[in-house]
């Protein structure tokens, strides 16, 4: 364990599987810890057994399109663990591309979830952070950064993007740290069939944890990591 992270608090939301349950795993093991929130709660309860039970994690059920759902999922996780250190939006899925692809109700659960979700996040933990001089991390994409055709889902992390340096701008001084992570293809659920060529959710989650445990002076404000054979 970290000397550094022990007993630090972290939430992830979007923490069931790929990359949010790699970074809990790296998490707990440097002694944080982590409260673990998604849709899929009976996931979230063996993965909190798996890394310490209720003296180190917490599972909560939590839908991010739902405010009353994310500021609970706040609330339990301060009143189990005392504060908030950091967070974790992570919460997010894509869609096929092609603005005649895939269908409208897909869309709306797309957009709501990687985009209004991850500003319900921020709107539910920020006066926590805040009270802590904690460190706020969003998942975005290499998606983000440059337009993909037909991509709903480049729109929505280029979002992403946009909100993660809106909140940098609002903090600055604060003391909180703002942190976007972008990966290119990662092996997670994401995908319907593996890419032949792709990040493990472990590379992304060792990428948030280096975010982490730089001093609090030092404010990595975007990861941008792609596997090696990625052209673009």
């Amino acid at each position: 364990m970290s000397a550094q992270d022990e007993g630090r608090v972290l939430l992830i939301t979007g923490a069931s599987s790929g990359i949010g349950e790699a970074t809990a795993r790296r998490a707990a093991a440097a002694g944080w810890r982590v409260a673990l929130a998604a849709r899929s709660l009976e996931r979230l309860e063996r993965l909190a057994a798996e890394l310490g039970g209720p003296e180190r994690t917490l599972a909560i059920r939590c839908d991010v399109t739902e405010w009353e759902e994310q500021h609970a999922a706040l609330t339990r996780t301060v009143e189990q663990f005392g504060a908030l250190d950091a967070v974790f939006a992570n919460a997010g899925f894509g869609a096929e591309r092609g603005f005649t692809k895939s269908t409208p109700e897909h869309w709306r659960e797309m957009v709501l979830t990687n985009v209004y979700g991850a500003a319900l996040t921020i709107r539910a933990t920020l006066p926590a952070l805040e009270a802590s001089r904690g460190h706020f991390l969003v998942t975005s994409s290499v998606a983000g950064r440059r337009v993909l055709p037909g991509s709903l889902y480049s729109c929505t992390k280029h979002a992403v993007g946009a909100m993660g340096e809106a909140l940098r701008q609002e903090v600055q001084g604060s003391g909180v740290r703002v942190t976007l992570i972008a990966p290119g293809m990662v092996d997670t659920p994401f995908f319907e069939r593996k890419p032949e060529s792709a990040l493990a959710a472990d590379d992304v989650a060792r990428s948030v944890m280096f975010a982490l445990e730089q001093p609090h002076h030092v404010d990595v404000n975007e990861i941008l990591v792609r596997p090696t054979a990625q052209a673009g």
